[in-house]
């Protein structure tokens, strides 16, 4: 099928190759990096479909330089990085690539839950500087998981998966979100408002889109409603947690612990931060399996190819350009 098309950074496959199939002209970006505003701006002038990624900054400017593209397909669950109204203004279709990645997700949270309480990276590090002492009773001493109330903000698809595998561990389930989740009530999780979850929960686990209601919704009034025993994961969104007041909490002990896989600023994270041994830090690797990268390369692939076809791409979130 005639047309240009445009990959903003490497992905697995089969991605590539059923873009490739579907234009007469694909190119890409080849260096593994995300480009700037201007090069992306300039890669995608002229192009029919481009395939992003949640890294890329896909704003008004980049929109209006693709004018007359039809789709930019997201490599992503979420789809903040879009500008989706302007692309919407300028009928251009935006897909991203929903529940591919729950399963994935769920297990790295569970990585973070089990290695923050029980010291894991801390054990490690130790090992190979050659300072384990010998067994000890008071030596790195950590947190049980086993028993532990578990604390779900955001009630979506990932919270639902790492509930289900928080029932090995016999694990009381709390959640909090705007509406009620059949499938957490099933597995007898209790719905409480979000000051009942911070101040009962063992560890509290983020599982919610970035939006302006969501954005610092873990503050420092947040986290002083948290119990001091208590653990923080966020595998979610940075931008959720305000990090500044969370190194704060850590240094200060007023939550036990944090297992992060994203962070407000990425790939930076809060002054501070890395300074703190009771925070587990995880280089967003949430998705980072190859089964699911190259099943949200298809997703991807799948969504820029019904558009350029004129079919409505399966994971549309701006119907109303389709309409």
């Amino acid at each position: 099928m005639p047309g240009r098309a445009f990959i903003t950074q490497p992905i697995p496959e089969p991605g590539p190759t059923l873009v490739r199939q579907a234009v007469d002209d694909l190119r890409s970006n080849s260096e593994d990096r995300v480009l700037s505003r201007a090069e992306l701006g300039e890669a995608v002038a002229g192009c029919d479909a481009v395939l992003c990624l949640l890294t890329d900054t896909v704003d008004a400017s980049v929109l209006e330089a693709a004018k007359g593209c039809r789709i930019f397909a997201n490599m992503a669950v979420g789809f903040n990085n879009v500008d989706v109204a302007a692309a919407s203004r300028l009928g251009i279709l935006v897909t991203n690539t929903p529940g591919v990645l729950t399963e994935a997700t769920a297990d790295l949270t569970w990585a973070l839950i089990l290695g923050v309480a029980r010291r894991v990276a801390e054990g490690d590090s130790e090992m190979r500087a050659g300072r384990f002492p010998g067994w000890g009773p008071l030596y790195m001493l950590g947190g049980d998981v086993t028993g532990k109330t578990l604390g779900l903000i955001g009630p979506g698809r990932i919270a639902v998966a790492v509930a289900r595998r928080a029932l090995g561990f016999a694990m009381p389930l709390l959640y909090h979100g705007r509406r009620p989740s059949p499938e957490l009530d099933a597995l007898g999780a209790r719905r409480v408002p979000l000051n009942e979850l911070l101040a009962e929960s063992d560890f509290v686990s983020l599982h919610v889109p970035l939006s302006g209601e969501t954005r610092h919704l873990i503050d420092a009034k947040a986290l002083g409603q948290m119990k001091s025993s208590a653990y923080l994961i966020n595998t979610a969104r940075g931008p959720v947690v305000d990090e500044a007041a969370l190194v704060s909490a850590l240094k200060s002990g007023r939550i036990a612990g944090a297992g992060l896989d994203v962070y407000e600023d990425e790939p930076r994270m809060a002054e501070g931060l890395a300074d703190c041994p009771n925070a587990l830090l995880l280089p967003h690797l949430g998705s980072a399996t190859h089964a699911t990268r190259a099943a949200m390369s298809r997703i991807a692939g799948e969504n820029l190819v019904a558009a350029l076809e004129g079919r409505r791409p399966p994971n549309l979130v701006n119907p109303e350009v389709w309409s």
